[in-house]
C-alpha cells in the first residue's frame, strides 16, 4: 500500500512559487490575473484586490490536457509552452492547470488512504477488543494479578517497530508512483509468492525483454524495498547464516538458516536450478560516494567490470534518487555476465537495482530478479536479493561487503570449469571484490597528475601517460567481448568452422572508429594446464620470453619501450613493446601490452599498434581512433580445493584468444582458408605456451 509523499507536495512549491488554486473543474485564471494576484499575496489582507473571473477551458482543451497529463504530468517549461500555443492557452495557464490537477489527484489518493487507514484502525480495535476479552481470565505471572493489556511482549514491539520502519521506506519513494494511483497492485505477501516452473532455453531471453508496464511499477518498487531489508541483513548477519568457505576463503550460506530467517524471499527455487550463494569482504582504494556513482551508471559498472559483465542495459529509470545523490534511485536493468572462456554459457539475468544511504557514510546497492513479472520466460538464472555494502573509511579508502545470491542452471558448462564454478571463483562475491580492488587501484593510476618512479621509458607527460592508459583501456574491453561465450556484440558465430574446442566468429567492420576497416575474425580456445595460474602468468606477460610463443615476434628481440605500474600487484602494468624482427620488412612493430592479476584470474591483453599513431598518444593526443585488435590470454584458477591465498596450487585454465584482419574490404567474401589459417595459428600457439610452461615447471 502506498501513502502520499511530502517530496510531491515540495516539488510542487518549488516549481510554482505560489499555492496553485484548486477547484473540481480545472479552471484557472488568465495568465495576467493569475500574476496579479501574486503582486497581491503580500498585502494587508484588507486592502487586496477583488478576485477576477475565472477563466472556463473548454472541454476540448481539458481533454487534450487530461490526456497529456497521463504521459507527463510535470511538463517542462517548453512542453508546456508547445502545448499552450496548441490549445490557445499562455504558459501560466497550462503551468496552473497541471498544478491544479497534480494536487487534486493527490487529494483523491489522500482520500483513499484515508478510508483504507480507518478500515485498518476500526479492525484493529475489534482486535483489541478480543485481545482484551481473552486476556481477562489470565493472570500476571510476576504478581498473581490480571494481566496488563498495556503490556507488550518484547516481540510484538520489535514486529510493530520493523513494520513501522519498512512503511516509513515505502512512504519516502512511493512517489514514484504517483502517477500510477489507481493501478492494480498485488500485496506484499503476492508479490513475493514466485512460482517453481519449469526452465528453458533462453539464448534471446535479455533481446525479448522490454521495460516494465505500469501496473508492475509500484510491485517493483515494493520488491527492491523488500530485497533493500535483505541484503542489509545478510551483509551484517554472521554464522549461523554464513559459514566458513571449505578452503579458509570468504564464506558460504547455510540454505537452512536463510529460509528460516527469510521465509518469504522471492518464492521456492525453481526446479532444475543450483543455489549458489557467496559473501566478502575488502578494503579498496575509492571514496564510497564514486563507488555508488559506479554501481549506478550502466556504462561505468559495465567498464569497470568488463571482464564479468559482457553487456548491461538500463531499461527504465524509475528514480533518480533524491538531494542531488543516488540515494533512493531504483532502475530496471538487464545484463550478462560471463568468464573469460567460451567453454561457460553466461547469465543473463533481467533485475531491479536500487541505492539507499544506511546513515552517514553507508550506503547499499542492492539487485533483484523480476522474472516472476514474465512468467512465461523464465531464465535459466535468478538473482536473489544481492549486492554490497559500502561504508566511508578515511583518506578516501571505502569497506566494501559484498553479498551474491544466485539460482543457475549450470548444467552446460565445461567439465573443466565445474570445479572453478562450483568454488564461486567464477561468478562469487570473491571475484566482484577482487575486480573492484584491482580496477580501483587502475583507476587511481589513471587519475595521477605526475609521473611516476615507476614509470619508465619514452613517456614524457602525464598527459602521454594518461592517454595511454585511456587506449588500453579500451583494448581489454574489447578483449574482454570476444573472448568468452557472449554473442552480443555484433559477432556471428561460424557453424563447422574447424575443431570443436576452438569457437570462430567474425565481424564486418566499416566506418568503426578504433577498428581497422574489413572483415575480423576472432578464434577462442581454452584448456587445462598442469601449473600454477602465477606462473602461466609471469611466463605470458615476460617480454624476455614472448618469441617463445609469439609468432608476430618471429624469433626477434622484443624491447621494453615504456612501462606504466598499474597498481599494487607488481604485474599489474601497461606496456609499449618493440620488436626488432630479423625480417626488414617487419622491424620495428609496436606491441601495446596491459597485464593485470587478482586472487580470481589473471590477463595479458596485446594488440599490434601503428607507429605514428603511437607517437600521438604519447604526446597526449585523443586514443580513441587508434585502430585495435587485440589478442591475449586469460588465466584463472581451476576451482581445485587444495588452494592458498586464492590461487590454486594445482592447475590454470587458459583461454587463448585472437583478433585477426583477414581482408580490408569488409563486403569481401570471406573464405574457409582465413578460418583454417585462425585455427592453425591458435593450435600452434597453444602448444608452444605448454611445451615452455611445462620444460620450466621440470
Amino acid at each position: 500500500m502506498f501513502q502520499p509523499n511530502m517530496f510531491e507536495s515540495h516539488h510542487h512549491l518549488l516549481e510554482m512559487g505560489s499555492k496553485p488554486h484548486e477547484n473540481e473543474d480545472y479552471e484557472s485564471k488568465s495568465g495576467t490575473d493569475n500574476m496579479e494576484a501574486h503582486s497581491g499575496d503580500d498585502q494587508d489582507p484588507n486592502n487586496r484586490p477583488k478576485k477576477k473571473p475565472y477563466h472556463r477551458h473548454t472541454q476540448h482543451q481539458i481533454q487534450e490536457m487530461e490526456s497529456f497529463f497521463k504521459e507527463c504530468p510535470h511538463p517542462d517549461d517548453k512542453q508546456r509552452k508547445e502545448l499552450g500555443r496548441r490549445l490557445g492557452l499562455v504558459p501560466l495557464q497550462v503551468k496552473f492547470w497541471f498544478q491544479n490537477k497534480r494536487t487534486q489527484m493527490k487529494s483523491q489518493h489522500e482520500r483513499n488512504e484515508n478510508m483504507q487507514l480507518r478500515d485498518e484502525n476500526e479492525k484493529l480495535r475489534e482486535e483489541n477488543i478480543r485481545y482484551k476479552e481473552a486476556l481477562g481470565s489470565v493472570a500476571c505471572p510476576n504478581c498473581g494479578g490480571p494481566a496488563s493489556v498495556g503490556e507488550m511482549s518484547f516481540d510484538e514491539q520489535h514486529l510493530r517497530i520493523e513494520n513501522a520502519r519498512l512503511r516509513e521506506e515505502i512512504d519516502r519513494i512511493s512517489g514514484i508512483a504517483a502517477k500510477y494511483v489507481g493501478k492494480p497492485m498485488l500485496s506484499y505477501p503476492q508479490l513475493l509468492s514466485g512460482a517453481s516452473g519449469e526452465i528453458f532455453g533462453a539464448s534471446d531471453f535479455l533481446r525479448s525483454i522490454s521495460g516494465p508496464s505500469d501496473a508492475d511499477k509500484p510491485m517493483i518498487i515494493e520488491l527492491a524495498v523488500a530485497a533493500m531489508e535483505e541484503l542489509v541483513r545478510m551483509a551484517q548477519t554472521g554464522e549461523p547464516l554464513w559459514l566458513p568457505n571449505s578452503d579458509g576463503l570468504g564464506e558460504v550460506l547455510s540454505e537452512d538458516e536463510y529460509m528460516k530467517t527469510f521465509p518469504r524471499g522471492i518464492g521456492p527455487k525453481p526446479l532444475g536450478l543450483r543455489s549458489e550463494a557467496s559473501r566478502e569482504s575488502g578494503v579498496v582504494i575509492m571514496n564510497h560516494i564514486n563507488l555508488v556513482e559506479i554501481l549506478m551508471d550502466t556504462n561505468q559498472w559495465s567498464s569497470v567490470f568488463s571482464s564479468i559483465v559482457s553487456r548491461a542495459t538500463t531499461l527504465e529509470v524509475l528514480s533518480t534518487g533524491v538531494a542531488g545523490n543516488y540515494n533512493g534511485a531504483l532502475q530496471v536493468m538487464t545484463a550478462e555476465f560471463q568468464v573469460p572462456s567460451p567453454l561457460v554459457p553466461t547469465r543473463e539475468i533481467y533485475f531491479v537495482r536500487y541505492c539507499k544511504q544506511h546513515g552517514d557514510g553507508t550506503w547499499a546497492v542492492v539487485d533483484v530478479s523480476l522474472d516472476n513479472l514474465r512468467p512465461a520466460t523464465i531464465s535459466k538464472c535468478r538473482r536473489r536479493p544481492s549486492g554490497c555494502l559500502i561504508q566511508e573509511l578515511p583518506n578516501g579508502y571505502s569497506k566494501v561487503t559484498w553479498v551474491e545470491h544466485v539460482e543457475v542452471d549450470d548444467r552446460a558448462v565445461h567439465n573443466i570449469y565445474k570445479l572453478l564454478v562450483n568454488s564461486g571463483l567464477a561468478f562469487g562475491a570473491r571475484r566482484w571484490v577482487a575486480i573492484l580492488d584491482r580496477q580501483c587501484g587502475r583507476l587511481a593510476s589513471v587519475m595521477a597528475t605526475s609521473i611516476s618512479s615507476g614509470d619508465v621509458g619514452v613517456i614524457s607527460s602525464p598527459k602521454g601517460r594518461k592517454s595511454m592508459l585511456k587506449l588500453a583501456e579500451r583494448m581489454v574491453m574489447s578483449f574482454c567481448t570476444g573472448v568468452g561465450a557472449s554473442t552480443a556484440h555484433t559477432w556471428t558465430m561460424l557453424s563447422g568452422s574447424g575443431a570443436d574446442d576452438v569457437r570462430v566468429m567474425s565481424r564486418k567492420s566499416m566506418d568503426d572508429p578504433g577498428r581497422p576497416p574489413g572483415i575480423v575474425l576472432s578464434a577462442a580456445t581454452s584448456c587445462w594446464l598442469p601449473v600454477p595460474p602465477n606462473q602461466v602468468f609471469d611466463f605470458l606477460r615476460n617480454e624476455n620470453s614472448r618469441n617463445e610463443w609469439d609468432i608476430l615476434s618471429n624469433g626477434g628481440l622484443v624491447q621494453e619501450m615504456a612501462h606504466i605500474a598499474n597498481g599494487r600487484d607488481p604485474g599489474n602494468s601497461v606496456s609499449l613493446l618493440r620488436v626488432n624482427s630479423p625480417n626488414s620488412s617487419q622491424s620495428n612493430m609496436l606491441i601495446l601490452q596491459e597485464s593485470c592479476s587478482d586472487a580470481t584470474g589473471s590477463y595479458v591483453i596485446y594488440a599490434p599498434v601503428d607507429i605514428m599513431a603511437m607517437n600521438v598518444v604519447l604526446s597526449g593526443g585523443d586514443p580513441d581512433y587508434v585502430a585495435l585488435l587485440p589478442s591475449g590470454f586469460a588465466i584463472l584458477p581451476d576451482g581445485d580445493n587444495d588452494q592458498t591465498r586464492g590461487i590454486s596450487e594445482v592447475g590454470s585454465l587458459l583461454t587463448v584468444a585472437f583478433q585477426i584482419l583477414v581482408d580490408s574490404v569488409p563486403t569481401a567474401k570471406l573464405s574457409l582458408g582465413s578460418v583454417a589459417t585462425v585455427n592453425s595459428l591458435i593450435k600452434c600457439t597453444v602448444e608452444r605456451i605448454k611445451g615452455a610452461v611445462l620444460n620450466d615447471a621440470a
